[in-house]
């Protein structure tokens, strides 16, 4: 007869599964107002996203940490067969196609969970002391960081390198690092900044200048129209005009923030920002008061990857920020970024709930399945 150790339920993290499930089913009830037919395919997404969250969340990841590096060079291995054998479309180089299932693979997505582990790997094994990390340490891992930034980025997806990299600064920037080094750090971009926008494609050279031009390009105005008919309340669904008329791009997805403010108004704006704070401030608080760095890492990245997506998105569908593929946060519809998210959910939640010993080893306590 198989039976489940009482620890489990005594260590699960509720609070986050709690914060989690307004957001799924809120925006499950918009995508299926905007456009029925995705709502359906976003049904299998979040079954997907459930059993993953399960699957991470049952594996022994401390027993079989030994096999992180393995996993973050593999997906290196990945990115790098991009440049020789990736799928392009429409200009950008990121897919493999895995032969005789009719099936694309898009490993920069793969490489979020294996990067985040990877620093967990890394800081673990060498925790900075007091005063953070000094020069030497600090390139030791910066390498990890720049080297997947640097093959996602050439694809190019610069969004998601950015996204990566900022994850990985800030990350280190919690756990600690000399003053010294972020202050040269800071110097050295402020510096290479024009360089560095002489090396950026067409494409992201036209979508800055349409940030900066004066009058913004076709999707933000009717963003921009979107949030301001919403006012303080919101529309009913059939007086929501700019979705329902389709004058609204992408409003199941990039844009569902503008659908979100029409349908809702500022309240539901407001209200949709507080969970994400709370979400964003219970992972920080998990990592603030955690002596374990596997625990500690993993739930700062996951706190800036939920901000850092969070923070683009709603600022791009007002016109605040140039307009990138950067999707709201287990929100918006689409597959893979919901499925890693609950990955990376799962991963935490087996990390705090196991993080005793012997609640791998089985000493001193019966087995649990």
């Amino acid at each position: 007869m198989f039976k489940i150790d009482r620890r489990i339920l005594a260590h699960f993290d509720y609070p986050s599964i709690i914060l989690l499930l307004p957001l799924i089913f809120i925006s499950h009830w918009l995508i299926n107002e905007v456009h029925p037919v995705l709502a359906h395919k976003h049904t299998v997404y979040v079954s997907v996203g459930i059993f993953v969250f399960v699957l991470f969340f049952l594996l022994p990841i401390r027993r079989f940490n030994w096999l992180i590096p393995a996993f973050y060079w593999f997906n290196i291995g990945l990115l790098i067969a991009v440049e020789f054998f990736g799928h392009a479309r429409l200009g950008a180089k990121r897919w493999i196609e895995i032969p005789f299932i009719n099936f694309t693979l898009q490993p920069s997505e793969l490489m979020k969970p294996a990067f985040i582990l990877m620093l967990a790997y890394l800081i673990s094994r060498n925790p900075p002391p007091k005063d953070g990390y000094q020069l030497l340490d600090f390139l030791k891992i910066g390498f990890y960081i720049l080297l997947p930034f640097i093959l996602i980025a050439k694809e190019p997806d610069l969004g998601t390198a950015t996204v990566l990299l900022l994850i990985g600064i800030g990350t280190l920037f919690i756990v600690g690092v000399n003053w010294k080094i972020w202050a040269t750090l800071v110097v050295a971009v402020l510096i290479s900044a024009p360089l560095l926008y002489t090396q950026l494609h067409a494409y992201q050279k036209q979508r800055i200048s349409d940030f900066m031009a004066e009058k913004p390009s076709y999707h933000v105005q009717q963003s921009v129209i979107a949030i301001g008919s919403g006012g303080f309340s919101g529309k009913i669904k059939d007086e929501a005009t700019q979705t329902q008329m389709k004058f609204l791009p992408i409003a199941s997805s990039d844009f569902i923030f503008a659908y979100v403010v029409e349908r809702f108004g500022f309240v539901g704006a407001f209200l949709l920002i507080i969970l994400y704070g709370a979400i964003i401030l219970h992972l920080l608080s998990l990592s603030a008061f955690n002596d374990d760095m596997y625990i500690k890492v993993v739930a700062a990245s996951l706190s800036l990857m939920i901000f850092v997506y969070m923070s683009v998105n709603i600022a791009m569908t007002m016109g605040l920020a140039p307009v990138v593929g950067v999707p709201l946060p287990m929100f918006s519809y689409g597959g893979s970024s919901f499925v890693n998210f609950m990955i990376l959910f799962g991963i935490l939640q087996n990390l705090i709930t196991f993080r005793f010993q012997e609640m791998y080893t089985g000493r001193g306590k019966k087995s649990f399945v």
